[in-house]
């Protein structure tokens, strides 16, 4: 995939559909010291459209992103066995600037 059909792609959605909220944990709470970012997106986000999403609602410079994809537990309800949702999740790393999660942005 080119640089130029990435940004066609991304330009095509909205940056809130792809980043659904941020992570709140011990382990992305130490992230941050560091400058990497946990966030949950949209399971179907790529790697470059999460980068660019995060760019634009936040205004940083990304350095990298990785991604992992959380499998949902089967859990035992009284009608039979059901299943959580499939999660995945995106630690993004700044160049540059830092990302206040705790405030409302735009």
């Amino acid at each position: 995939m080119s640089a130029d059909n990435a940004l066609q792609g991304a330009g095509n959605k909205d940056p809130r559909d792809i980043i659904l909220k941020p992570v709140v944990s011990e382990k992305s709470y130490g992230l941050i010291d560091e400058g990497k970012y946990t966030f949950l997106v949209d399971p179907r986000a790529s790697k470059t459209e999460i980068k660019f999403a995060i760019e634009k609602i936040f205004g940083v410079k990304v350095a990298s992103v990785n991604t992992l994809n959380r499998v949902g537990k089967a859990r035992r309800t009284r009608f039979g066995t059901g299943k959580r949702k499939d999660t995945k999740r995106a630690i993004v790393t700044l160049k540059s600037g830092t990302i206040d999660i705790f405030t409302a942005v735009g």
